[in-house]
């Protein structure tokens, strides 16, 4: 398994903030979008990928470009970042009303990824356990999806989260207004890894693979 590097404290400009945020002033903080998917819904009509995993997909490609949003603390408390994180998500069993979470590793090439996620909807979609997978690995961030309604704010309240310094998604239904499609997008954010800034960059880089979803027939 891959293993998480350190962060050199003398030379990370962030280091202030992160002291505060994690240690004095405990913060996370959510922040929900709508994002257009016009595009993308329409080259998924011609395509045989699987629109979840399309949003799973280019997610977790945005993600993994920025060490603000692959960060952890060392067991010596000392914050690091992994060279690579992979997207863990729900899969739902409609017959129980239940979900499982799951997770597949990520690929930047898209059909691979698409393969092995499909594979994993696939094995897991009657769970009855929580997490069935027995191998999740620690480098794992959360996405999952509430497709049966749409919304325009969420957010997490998690006891004792404060030393969670992974991103987590949550998505909604697709809605249609003024000609175009949207998708809510929620982000909950520690802001000890990652300020408004980063959060916002992750947020138009997004919209630009939804925008531009060449990548879908690669």
């Amino acid at each position: 398994m891959t293993e998480a590097r350190a962060i050199d404290l003398d030379k990370w400009p962030r280091r202030e903030h992160f002291e505060h945020y994690l240690t004095r002033v405990e913060c996370t903080y959510a922040i929900t979008v709508e994002l257009d998917v016009t595009e993308m819904v329409a080259a998924l009509r011609v395509v045989p990928w699987k629109s979840y995993i399309a949003q799973i997909w280019a997610i977790a490609s945005v993600v993994n470009r920025h060490v603000e949003f692959r960060m952890t603390l060392t067991g010596e408390k000392v914050p690091a970042t992994w060279d690579v994180v992979h997207p863990a998500f729900t899969v739902f069993n409609p017959e129980r009303e239940t979900f499982a979470n799951v997770w597949s590793p990520f690929h930047a090439d898209f059909s691979t990824f698409h393969q092995q996620a499909v594979d994993v909807l696939a094995r897991y979609r009657n769970a009855t356990s929580f997490q069935p997978q027995p191998d999740m690995p620690a480098n794992v961030f959360d996405i999952s999806s509430i497709p049966w309604t749409s919304f325009t704010g969420f957010s997490l309240q998690i006891r004792d989260g404060w030393k969670h310094l992974l991103p987590i998604f949550t998505l909604g239904r697709y809605r249609e207004t003024g000609g175009r499609t949207v998708m809510p997008v929620a982000i909950q954010v520690h802001h000890a890894a990652a300020d408004g800034f980063h959060t916002a960059r992750l947020v138009q880089e997004l919209q630009a693979l939804f925008s531009d979803p060449s990548w879908l027939s690669k």
